[in-house]
């Protein structure tokens, strides 16, 4: 999955590479996932109607919108009846704001009404979900209360440091099985004409109606990240400049990071390069940027590990401020020399990035980091295949758990030499190359220009012939991707964002009857739930293909010491000969979370359309 469960207590919160950024702002943003997950929603084209009569009946508010203002309302949403207030929503901002015009001050049964923007409502079940990690956070403050600095630092890394390995496992696995036994149970409120085969399965396989494997123990389980992110700040306890990780989040009220000499998860050659650039930031005239009030400068120090070659690559980002340019040359030629001493060849440094932060405005693109020393990427290898490193590129955070993960992936798929692979958010290519010899073809999708260069240059670099790679979104490129596989057995290969693969995408597949099976990657389940619904609800005139139907599921303990895990599930397409349309398809299409033509949050507000 391309959302690394990055370092420190930005684990906790956020999948994403952007640490402790999207930490700050992932409270806001997953309220509203839902608006960017694909489909019209018209929650955001919503007015605010106040001022309305006592007695109104919604039929005639419709008449009098629709027919005699002109207006094209798609839906109005009332708390109950009589509400002096209401929601309407429309297809797109004009017909928003030709609402509003004609609503704002209209007389209507001697009341004038008042018509307004609306906020997007948003998604109950995260907003619920935020509330309970509220009510956490202040139960944890108090438990906090008496620790020590290293405790509540280890608690917020590696919240199983002191949890035995084993006892680590059975708590994973008793948590993928909660995960998997809630989507079954979805599927059971809907499919009235399989519950007799799924509750036969679920004899067969111990309350599921799948094979749920055993959790694979990773390989490493001390120093195995080859990928950390480090926050520079003020360590409460000494008050010095510090590069390490956040002992919360901004917005519970710390802003306090900490030393990670203690962390077990952390390589020591990783330790070593934090060691050295501590020092340059403590003797540095530039303060430790603050989240308080955005002043000072150095702000995240990256490191890449390659457990293959023992190089190190790292990546210093800092706020400029009001720096000339001439200043910042010169910090360059600062942190050349810092990272050319011997104690830095020493641990591995090999590579060196800077990167100026920016406020960005919407519609601004990530700044990109500039290469300051050695080479511009550093080498790994996964299952004999070496793989090369760029500052940006999805790399699994556990290179030795990442080859068993990927020659699980190749035993669960039961890959032909006549089979053809869609390697769907490919990054750099790892899953589709190691896939290669086993099969007639690989064909590579990803999103990012970057990462479809690395995967061409890793194809090269290895003697891959059979491989091609393209850039674009899933949901744009996969038809034309598909129109080049060759057989009739296409097997694609899954590895996601976490918010999933857009409606369009699952569409494709379904309708892409030639794709046998899938083999879903996923670092967090729980998110997986909505395309493994999609992929698994009957038959319908916007999905055609028969569905996909889970087979067989493989946790694999990528991240040991903390509660999450990677999991692999195969995924087989049902027989054409058992598909046909009956009440349960309408069910399931009228219940499934994402549609084609509209996604929008549960709320408890009268809906009347």
């Amino acid at each position: 999955m391309h959302n690394e469960n990055t370092s420190g207590n930005e684990e906790k919160v956020s999948r994403d590479d952007n640490g402790v950024a999207t930490q700050e702002n992932s409270t806001v943003n997953e309220e509203y996932a839902y608006l960017d997950r694909g489909g019209f929603s018209s929650e955001r084209f919503k007015i605010e109607l106040r001022g309305l009569p006592k007695f109104y009946g919604i039929a005639e508010l419709k008449k009098l919108m629709n027919q005699k203002l002109g207006l094209s309302t798609s839906k109005i949403k009332r708390p109950k009846n009589g509400s002096h207030w209401l929601y309407a929503c429309f297809q797109n901002n004009e017909d928003r704001t030709k609402a509003i015009n004609a609503l704002n001050g209209y007389v209507w049964k001697g009341k004038t009404l008042i018509a307004e923007e609306a906020k997007p409502a948003p998604d109950p079940l995260v907003k619920r979900k935020l509330e309970e990690d509220s009510n956490v956070q202040r139960k944890k403050k108090k438990e906090d209360e008496g620790k020590s600095q290293e405790e509540r630092l280890k608690d917020a890394v590696i919240p199983f440091w002191n949890v035995s390995y084993e006892e680590q496992l059975k708590r994973k696995e008793n948590e993928i099985r909660k995960t998997l036994m809630h989507y079954e149970n979805e599927v059971w409120k809907v499919f009235k004409n399989r519950r007799k085969e799924i509750e036969a399965n679920r004899k067969i396989y111990n309350g599921l109606s799948f094979e749920l494997k055993l959790i694979q123990k990773s390989p490493v389980t001390e120093g195995y990240r080859n990928k950390s992110e480090f926050t520079v700040g003020i360590d409460e306890e000494t008050q010095k400049p510090t590069v390490g990780f956040r002992l919360g989040s901004y917005v519970t009220g710390t802003v306090g990071v900490a030393p990670i000499h203690m962390l077990k998860h952390i390589p020591e050659e990783t330790k070593k390069a934090v060691s050295i650039f501590q020092d340059f930031v403590r003797s540095s005239d530039l303060a430790p940027y603050s989240p308080a009030d955005y002043t000072g400068y150095w702000r995240y120090l990256t490191v890449r590990q390659s457990t293959y070659s023992g190089e190190l690559m790292v990546i210093v980002s800092m706020y400029p401020q009001e720096l000339s340019s001439e200043e910042l040359e010169k910090l360059k030629t600062q942190l050349i020399e810092c990272f050319s001493t011997e104690d830095s060849k020493a641990c591995g440094i090999r590579s060196l990035y800077f990167h100026l932060l920016t406020k960005k405005r919407v519609g601004d693109e990530d700044s990109k980091a500039t290469h300051l020393m050695g080479p511009t990427h550093i080498t790994d290898s996964i299952l004999g295949l070496k793989f090369r490193i760029s500052p940006e590129a999805f790399f699994q955070i556990n290179t030795a758990c990442a080859e068993l993960l990927y020659s699980s992936a190749i035993e669960l798929s039961r890959a032909t030499a006549d089979s053809t692979v869609l390697d769907i958010c490919c990054g750099t290519g790892t899953i589709g190359l190691c896939f290669a010899k086993h099969v007639n073809k690989v064909l590579g999708l990803e999103i990012i220009p970057e990462a479809v260069k690395d995967a061409k240059a890793n194809a090269a670099e290895n003697g891959v012939t059979n491989c091609d790679f393209f850039t674009g979104k899933a949901e744009d490129i996969l038809p034309s991707v598909l129109a080049r596989a060759t057989g009739d057995d296409i097997i694609a290969i899954v590895d996601p964002p976490r918010a999933g693969l857009h409606m369009r995408a699952i569409t494709t597949l379904r309708n892409a009857v030639s794709v046998r099976r899938i083999v879903y990657v996923s670092c967090h389940a729980a998110a997986a739930t909505r395309n493994l619904t999609d992929l698994a609800r009957p038959a319908t005139k916007t999905l055609r293909g028969p569905p996909f139907r889970p087979a067989v599921a493989l946790p694999l303990d990528m991240f040991p010491h903390t509660p999450h895990l990677e999991l692999v599930l195969l995924l087989e397409r049902e027989a054409p000969a058992v598909q046909k349309k009956s009440d349960d398809s309408e069910k399931m299409e009228s219940s499934t979370i994402e549609t084609e033509n509209e996604t929008e949050p549960e709320n408890k507000e009268e809906s009347v359309q």
